[in-house]
C-alpha cells in the first residue's frame, strides 16, 4: 500500500455535534476540556453547535465532551439533521415559554392581590399558588437548573446559576412559609401603607416571573442563533450527491459522489452540476461558473480546461478527470472558511461573559454574608432569610438576559419595514466600527444578467435588421449570450435553416437564403469573413475596455454590425456609494471578473479602488488582509463565491436576489433591490448596537445599585421581585424606541 494514502485515525479531523450548550461560556469550557487532551487541537462553535477536533479518536473526543457535562455525537455531514435539532430546540423553548406565560399571568395577579388584600383570601389559596407555580419552576425552568448543575459540577458559574438559585429559593422559601405558617405581624411599607400580615411570606409569582422573562430572552436568542447554522447545509446542498462515473469499459454508472476517487473519469451532461474539481478529458461546453468566480459570461471549456465542482454545465456533454474530490474541492474549502469565520465571538458578548464570571459568585457571596450578618446581629431566621432571598431576586439577571434579544428583535422588525434583515449580534457590533465597505460586482453593483445595450450597424443594413437577424440565428442556441440576444429581438423572428452552433464561438444559419454568422472573430474567420474594418475593430476594443462583451454579426460574407452586451449597473449604485463616502467610509470593488470590467465599473459608480480576478477562495483572504491592516470591513455580495467572504467580514450583507448560501453566510440580508439599503442597514445596525449597550449598562447598574438596599433589608422579596420586573420592562421599552428611530 502506498504511504501517500495511509492515514491514521488520529490524523483525521473529527467533527462532533455538541448538545447542551446554553451560552458562549459553555463552548469555551468544552474547548478547554478538549485541548487538555495530549496532542489535541480543538475549536468549538457555539453558533453551529459543532466541535472540530484534530489529534485524537472520535471516542476520546466524545468522552471529553461528556466529562465536561455535555452531549456529543459524531457529525454525519447531513446538515439537515443539524437544522432539525436547532428547530427542535427553538420549538422546545417556545413551548416552555408559552406554558410559563400562561401560568405566570394568573399567578401574579392572584398572589399579589390576595397577599395585599386579606379580605379576598379564600381557604387553601396558597396551595393554588403552589399548583400554578410548580410547573413553571420545575419544568419551564428546567434548562436553567440543568445548566446550573452542570456548572457546579465543573466548579464554574454563569447566569444560569443565579437564575436557578433565585427561582428555587423563592419557591422553596414560600413553600416553607406555607407549611410552617406565615407570621401574624404586619409586613413592609409599600408607599401607600404597611402590607398586611403574611404578604412578605409567599413569592411564587417572583419565581414564575423570573423564569418567564429569562425564557423569553433565551427563546429570542435561539431564534437569532439558528440562522448561523444555515450556511453549512446550503453549501452541502449545492454539491451534487451522485456522479456518473465512467468505467474502464466506457459505461456510465451512477454512484454516490463520495465514491469518486482522484484520477477517475466522470460524465457531466448539460444542465448538471460538476461533481468535483477536475480537468476536461473529452468534450466541449459552456460552463456557468458565475456563482464561484463572479464572471457573468459562461466560460467556454474544451479538452484540458479546468472546471470547478458545484458549477453548472450549460450546453455540451463533458468527460472530466477528477483532480480534487471531497473535502479538497474549492466548494468544500469555501464551506470550511465560512465555518471558521463563524467562530468569532462578539466583543460585547465577551464583556458580558467576563462580567457574569465575577458578578454571579459575588452575588452568591453577598447573599450568604447577608444571611450570616443578619443572624449574627440577633435577627430571626425568617427576617435573615428574607434579606438574603431579596439579594438573590434583585440580582437575577432578567434585564441582562433580555438586553440583547429584545433589541435584536425590535431591530429586526424595524429592518423588515426598511427591507433589512439583521441576523446576528456580531453584525451589530461590527457596524459600529466599520470603516471599509467591500462590494462584489456581479449581481450586487450590477444586475447579474447580460443584456444587449448597444447595436452598431457597420454595413448597409440598418441596426434593427441586424438585431432581428442576430436574434433569429441565436434563437437556435441555448447559450446564455444567445438568450440575451434573442430577448432583444425587435419583432417576429424569420425562419432559419442549416443552423450550426460551434461550441464557444457562436451560431450561424440561413435566413431568407443568406448566410448569417453571429459570434467572435474566430467564428467569422471559420465562415470566410476575414476582413474586419477599422471601425469594427475600434468598436470591439471600446466595448472590451469598458468591461462589456462584443458580438459580431456578418451577413452574406460581410460584417454587418456589432452587438454590445453588458451586465448593467444598478441605478442606485452610485447614490449608495456616495452616501457611504459622505459618512467617511472607504469603498472597494472585489470581483473575479477581468481587470477592464472591474476598472470600468469602479469609475462609473465612484468606488475608491478595486481588486479584479480574485478567486472565490481568495476573497476571504483579501478581507483578512484588510482586517490585518486594522480595518473594520463590511462585505456586500450575492453569490456562492461570496459566501466565505461574507462570513469572514466583520459585517456581511447579502442581496436577497442572491443565492441561498450567500444569504445564510451573511449577518444582514438586504431585501430591497435599491443599493441605498446598504447605508440604511449600517445606520440601523449602529442604532441597534447603541440600544443594546444602553440596555446592558442599565441592567448591570440597576442590579448593582439595588443589591445594597436588599442587604440593608429595605427591599423585601416581594418588592425586589417587582423592582426586578420594572428593570426588565425598562429594557423592553428602551428597545421598542428603535421602531421609530430615524436612519438619516
Amino acid at each position: 500500500m502506498s504511504t501517500e494514502t495511509v492515514t491514521t485515525e488520529q490524523d483525521e479531523r473529527i467533527e462532533l455535534a455538541v448538545g447542551g450548550m446554553t451560552c458562549a461560556a459553555c463552548a469555551a469550557r468544552i474547548e478547554k476540556k478538549l485541548n487538555k487532551l495530549e496532542g489535541v487541537h480543538a475549536t468549538v462553535n457555539y453558533a453551529t453547535e459543532r466541535a472540530l477536533v484534530e489529534g485524537t479518536t472520535v471516542e476520546a473526543a466524545i468522552a471529553a465532551v461528556q466529562k465536561a457535562g455535555y452531549t456529543a455525537v459524531a457529525a454525519t455531514g447531513d446538515d439537515s439533521e443539524l437544522g432539525r435539532i436547532s428547530t427542535e430546540r427553538v420549538t422546545n423553548l417556545r413551548r416552555r415559554l408559552a406554558v410559563a406565560a400562561v401560568l405566570t399571568l394568573p399567578l401574579g395577579n392572584l398572589a399579589i392581590v390576595l397577599a395585599l388584600v386579606p379580605s379576598l383570601r379564600f381557604p387553601l389559596w396558597e396551595w393554588l399558588c403552589v399548583a400554578l407555580a410548580a410547573p413553571v419552576v420545575f419544568w419551564c425552568a428546567k434548562p436553567f437548573h440543568v445548566a446550573s448543575w452542570r456548572n457546579l459540577r465543573n466548579r464554574s458559574f454563569s447566569m444560569d446559576t443565579l437564575v436557578s438559585l433565585g427561582v428555587l429559593s423563592a419557591f422553596g422559601w414560600s413553600l416553607v412559609s406555607i407549611v410552617l405558617g406565615a407570621p401574624d405581624t404586619e409586613g413592609y411599607w409599600l408607599g401607600y401603607g404597611i402590607t398586611p400580615a403574611g404578604a412578605d411570606a409567599i413569592y411564587f409569582e417572583v419565581a414564575a416571573a423570573v423564569t418567564t422573562f429569562l425564557l423569553a430572552g433565551r427563546y429570542f436568542e435561539a431564534r437569532a442563533r439558528r440562522s448561523a447554522q444555515g450556511v453549512l447545509g446550503a453549501l452541502n446542498a449545492l454539491a451534487p450527491k451522485q456522479v456518473r462515473r465512467l468505467t474502464a469499459d466506457g459505461r456510465e454508472e451512477l454512484v454516490p459522489v463520495a465514491a469518486l476517487r482522484r484520477g477517475e473519469l466522470f460524465v457531466v451532461r448539460p444542465g448538471e452540476r460538476i461533481a468535483a474539481d477536475g480537468t476536461v478529458a473529452e468534450g466541449a461546453s459552456a460552463v456557468d461558473a458565475s456563482m464561484m468566480t463572479g464572471e457573468p459570461v459562461p466560460a467556454e471549456v474544451t479538452e484540458h480546461a479546468t472546471v470547478l465542482g458545484g458549477t453548472v454545465n450549460v450546453t455540451g456533454r463533458l468527460v472530466v478527470r477528477a483532480d480534487r474530490v471531497g473535502a479538497h474541492t474549492q466548494l468544500a474549502q469555501m464551506a470550511a472558511l465560512a465555518e471558521q469565520a463563524q467562530l468569532r465571538k462578539a466583543r460585547v458578548q465577551q464583556l458580558v461573559d467576563q462580567v457574569v464570571g465575577w458578578f454571579v459568585p459575588a452575588v452568591l457571596l453577598i447573599a450568604l454574608l447577608t444571611l450570616v450578618g443578619w443572624l449574627g446581629t440577633g435577627h430571626g431566621v425568617r427576617s435573615s432569610a428574607s434579606a438574603a432571598l431579596s439579594v438573590l431576586i434583585i440580582a437575577c439577571p432578567c434585564a441582562l438576559g433580555l438586553a440583547t434579544p429584545t433589541a435584536l428583535m425590535v431591530g429586526v422588525g424595524r429592518g423588515g419595514q426598511l427591507g433589512i434583515l439583521i441576523k446576528t449580534q456580531e453584525a451589530l457590533e461590527a457596524s459600529g466600527k466599520v470603516d471599509t465597505v467591500v462590494f462584489d460586482k456581479t449581481g450586487t453593483i450590477t444586475e447579474g444578467a447580460l443584456t444587449v445595450t448597444e447595436v452598431h450597424a457597420v454595413g448597409a443594413l440598418p441596426a434593427e435588421r441586424v438585431r432581428l437577424l442576430a436574434a433569429a440565428v441565436e434563437s437556435q442556441s441555448g447559450h446564455p449570450l444567445a438568450r440575451a440576444i434573442t430577448a432583444d429581438a425587435p419583432g417576429e423572428l424569420p425562419a432559419v435553416t442549416e443552423v450550426e452552433t460551434p461550441v464557444g464561438q457562436g451560431a450561424t444559419g440561413l435566413v431568407d437564403g443568406e448566410r448569417v454568422v453571429v459570434g467572435n472573430e474566430a467564428m467569422l474567420q471559420a465562415y470566410a469573413v476575414t476582413d474586419l474594418p477599422a471601425e469594427t475593430r475600434a468598436l470591439l476594443d471600446q466595448a472590451r475596455s469598458s468591461g462589456a462583451t462584443p458580438v459580431l454579426v456578418a451577413v452574406a460574407g460581410e460584417v454587418a454590425g456589432v452587438l454590445v452586451l453588458t451586465d448593467r449597473i444598478r441605478p442606485s449604485a452610485a447614490a449608495a456609494v456616495r452616501r457611504l463616502k459622505q459618512r467617511g467610509l472607504r469603498t472597494v470593488l472585489l470581483t473575479g471578473d477581468h481587470e477592464q470590467a472591474a476598472a470600468a465599473v469602479t469609475a462609473q459608480v465612484g468606488i475608491d479602488e478595486h481588486r479584479a480576478q480574485v478567486l472565490p477562495a481568495d476573497k476571504a483572504g483579501v478581507l483578512a488582509e484588510l482586517q490585518a491592516d486594522d480595518h473594520q470591513v463590511a462585505m456586500v455580495g450575492d453569490g456562492i463565491n461570496d459566501a466565505a467572504a461574507l462570513a469572514t467580514a466583520d459585517l456581511g450583507l447579502a442581496m436577497v436576489s442572491g443565492t441561498d448560501i450567500a444569504m445564510k453566510s451573511a449577518d444582514v440580508i438586504l431585501v430591497r433591490e435599491d443599493l441605498n439599503v446598504v447605508p440604511d442597514a449600517i445606520n440601523l445596525s449602529r442604532a441597534t448596537l447603541r440600544t443594546i449597550r444602553g440596555n446592558l449598562i442599565w441592567a448591570f447598574g440597576y442590579n448593582c445599585a439595588a443589591i445594597p438596599l436588599a442587604v440593608a433589608g429595605l427591599l423585601n422579596p416581594l418588592i425586589a421581585g417587582f423592582a426586578m420586573s420594572l428593570s426588565s420592562l425598562f429594557v423592553v421599552g428602551n428597545s421598542l424606541r428603535l421602531r421609530n428611530r430615524s436612519l438619516d
